[in-house]
């Protein structure tokens, strides 16, 4: 499995963006993708998570700014980030994993741990 980020890039506050993660080796079918970010010296963080019957999980404090979306046919997963704040300011990070996102990013927490495979990350700076 293989995932590629891009889309990152310099914005001002208020601004928008949209992430893009290239997946190849593998079928969509039971996975659970999703994006993460992480600052130096933090841990990383999920931010969205999209299963394969298309239901969404996200993190607080993005709900509402933020749109994880998938593109079967390309196999391109997205992040829209929209109303962009310098705490959106991070690297982040394409993932996935076999398995329900109601497992890995639910109630139980959406841990960086959990998830298997990742992409190189792109960096987003928000100013």
């Amino acid at each position: 499995v293989q995932l590629v980020e891009s889309g990152g890039g310099s914005v001002q506050a208020g601004g928008s963006l949209r992430l893009s993660c290239a997946a190849s080796g593998y079928s969509y079918s039971s996975y659970c993708m999703g994006w993460f970010r992480q600052v130096p010296g933090k841990q990383r963080e999920g931010v969205a998570a999209i299963d394969d019957d298309g239901s969404t999980t996200y993190a607080s404090d993005v709900k509402g700014r933020v749109t994880i979306s998938k593109d079967n046919a390309k196999n391109t997963l997205y992040l829209q980030m929209n109303n962009l704040t310098p705490e959106d300011t991070a690297m982040y990070y394409c993932a996935a994993v076999r398995a329900s996102c109601s497992v890995v990013a639910g109630k139980r927490g959406f841990v960086a741990q959990w998830w298997v495979y990742w992409g190189q990350g792109t960096q987003v700076t928000v100013s």
